[in-house]
């Protein structure tokens, strides 16, 4: 039950990381594409791995009810994933103009 988190976001978290690989428009060097890549890859997978950690953290709230579980497993993956987009991009816009510069 635990994936069901991913699931029910990985809509959400394909509208979020598309915006944040198609904008800015340019300059889109090389190694533009190749942080974006890893960005969005290590961003889910700190995703799954907080979904997972969240749900296990959950078992704790018992006495709640067992949404808790979904609950907490929800929270620690968006926030994981809001988290690691939040740390890239002003990362990204100090590059960009390096990269920029270097893509000439």
């Amino acid at each position: 039950m635990a994936w069901l988190t991913l699931i029910l976001f990985l809509p959400w978290f394909m509208v979020l990381g598309g915006l944040y690989w198609f904008f800015p428009r340019q300059p889109r060097p090389g190694a533009r594409k190749v942080f974006d890549a890893a960005v969005l890859l290590a961003s889910l997978l700190l995703a799954i791995g907080g979904m997972l950690w969240g749900h296990a953290q959950g078992a704790g709230y018992a006495h709640a009810g067992p949404i808790w579980r979904q609950v907490l497993a929800v929270l620690y993956a968006y926030g994981s994933f809001l988290a690691v987009l939040a740390i890239a991009i002003p990362l990204r816009m100090r590059l960009l103009p390096r990269w920029a510069a270097g893509a000439r």
